[in-house]
């Protein structure tokens, strides 16, 4: 047995159909009273039916959550926050939504409430990731830790094929990295691995009928393995990529994961190769990347940066920009083959080691 360290981050879970409905009770339970409810406004509607829910534990709704969390809205945001005297926040929604949370969390340490509708996976990291200026910059702090995440699956049944393809292979991205990650353990490892069977078996499923509640189940499942992964342990260079592509091009967040993915297992498929096979097994494919890439295709996602908007000439600069302040990752960042593999996704090819 290897020798390893494993933090446990303190965050409450309840899992299970319904279980939005433990809201107030979960509120109360932290010793709160106002609750200030987040949403994009794409979800207005839903935030302000879970405020009439809690009743007189809902002080006002903010449908202002925006893809890649810009700081002018986290500013914007957080001042509400303290207009309303809010002494906790609720978020309801995805990636953009929860990051929100996270960001107004920094800023005046509110207590946070969480209730995914996708499957980012970002309610169970300590990580907040915000824009300025065209750039991300991500952080790692236990202040922006949610202390209680509801998993309702009843929440994710709207969610359409397309993103909850795109929101599980994002999620998928979290325990693929975990799995060769530099400070993974053996308990990381397994909740990885379990992550990516959750996922292979739940997304055909949902994508054959979207109501599929116990697919929806299991892939929320798979959701929260991913981020207890991505809280856990660093990332590497699919995160990296990603991250300068979306604050570069403001590409969206998770069809940027699903394209970059395959890519990114390539490119370390020779530096871990047990790992690589672990993955291939998952999905029941003979090679990891390649099997990945012919996974999202048969989902219908997307699978070219072009289809993202991203302008060919940008190839250089993400590479350039890559490697810059370089993540750790099991193989040396090498400007040809980043560039090679940037390519590579723009067009929509298959990846090459």
């Amino acid at each position: 047995m290897m020798n390893f360290t494993y933090n446990s981050l303190p965050s409450r879970v309840i899992f299970g159909a319904g279980s939005r409905e433990q809201l107030a009770g979960e509120i109360e339970r932290l010793g709160c009273s106002r609750a200030l409810i987040l949403s994009t406004s794409g979800h207005e509607s839903l935030a302000t039916k879970l405020a009439r829910q809690i009743g007189k534990l809902a002080v006002a709704v903010f449908p202002g959550a925006v893809m890649h969390t810009p700081v002018p809205v986290s500013e914007q945001a957080a001042e509400v926050a303290r207009s309303v005297n809010a002494d906790c926040t609720v978020a309801l929604g995805g990636g953009s939504t929860i990051g929100l949370g996270k960001a107004i969390a920094l800023r005046t340490d509110l207590a946070q409430f969480a209730i995914p509708t996708t499957y980012s996976g970002s309610e169970m990291t300590p990580i907040l990731g915000e824009t300025e200026g065209r750039k991300k910059t991500t952080k790692r702090t236990p202040k922006v830790l949610p202390e209680v995440v509801l998993y309702d699956p009843e929440l994710t049944l709207s969610l359409p094929v397309h993103l909850s393809v795109t929101s599980g292979i994002n999620a998928l991205a979290h325990a693929v990295e975990a799995s060769y990650a530099k400070d993974r353990n053996p308990i990381i490892s397994l909740m990885a691995e379990e992550s990516i069977r959750a996922f292979a078996r739940s997304l055909p499923a949902i994508v054959i009928n979207a109501e599929n509640e116990s697919a929806r189940s299991d892939a929320l499942y798979g959701a929260w393995l991913a981020g207890s992964c991505l809280g856990a342990v660093g990332m590497s260079l699919h995160h990296k990529l990603c991250h300068v592509l979306g604050g570069t091009f403001n590409l969206p967040h998770a069809e940027t994961h699903t394209v970059i993915l395959p890519h990114a297992i390539a490119y370390n498929s020779t530096a871990e190769p047990g790992v690589m096979n672990t993955i291939a097994k998952a999905i029941s494919a003979d090679d990891a990347s390649i099997g990945l890439y012919d996974f999202t295709g048969r989902l219908g996602a997307k699978r070219s940066l072009r289809q993202l908007g991203m302008p060919e000439d940008g190839i250089e600069k993400v590479a350039l920009l890559a490697m810059q302040n370089p993540y750790w990752n099991p193989r040396k960042f090498e400007l040809h083959a980043i560039h090679e593999l940037i390519r590579r996704a723009w067009a929509g090819e298959p990846p090459k080691a």
